[in-house]
């Protein structure tokens, strides 16, 4: 499979994402690829735009299968989620998982009036009723395959694809 180029996904994503922002609009990304979006959006799309990471290891329903990822870091939330639309940012979109616990832990700081899912991939595999509204590539990749978001010394992106260990 050839892999696209997550700088002009980067882009095509940011594009999606400009007309959504208004006053209420805060965005969250999730630990480390949807984390590594939302850093580079922001300059983009307006520094005062109230933001945050999660960190969601704790609220994976795999916990017990997968255990802590040993680059597990805290929640960061430094704003009121109550009635904000939260633009939820991720790098792959797989099977829901990741966003089931990221929507679980983000109700624990308030009740968001909406949150909208931007990805920069979703490549098949849903397990739960949960998809994105905002996807940059969408393809379908063998379930044996991992593919992963990673970035350059320099904080430019490329991918990775590899067999599932």
């Amino acid at each position: 499979m050839n892999l696209p180029n997550p700088e002009a996904l980067f882009e095509m994503l940011a594009e999606q994402i400009k007309p959504m922002i208004t006053a209420k609009t805060a965005i969250v990304g999730i630990h480390s690829g949807g984390a590594w979006l939302t850093e580079r959006l922001l300059p983009i799309l307006g520094k005062d735009i109230e933001n945050g990471i999660l960190d969601v290891s704790f609220y994976r329903d795999d916990f017990n299968q997968r255990g802590l990822h040993n680059e597990t870091k805290p929640s960061q939330i430094p704003f009121d989620v109550q009635d904000k639309h939260i633009l939820l940012i991720d790098d792959v979109f797989y099977t829901g998982r990741t966003i089931r616990a990221a929507m679980n832990e983000l109700f624990d700081y308030g009740r968001p009036a909406s949150i909208t899912l931007a990805v920069l991939v979703n490549r098949g595999g849903r397990e739960l009723p949960i998809a994105p509204q905002i996807s940059a590539f969408n393809t379908e990749i063998e379930a044996s395959k991992n593919l992963q978001l990673l970035r350059h010394q320099d904080g430019t992106f490329y991918f990775t694809l590899e067999e599932n260990e």
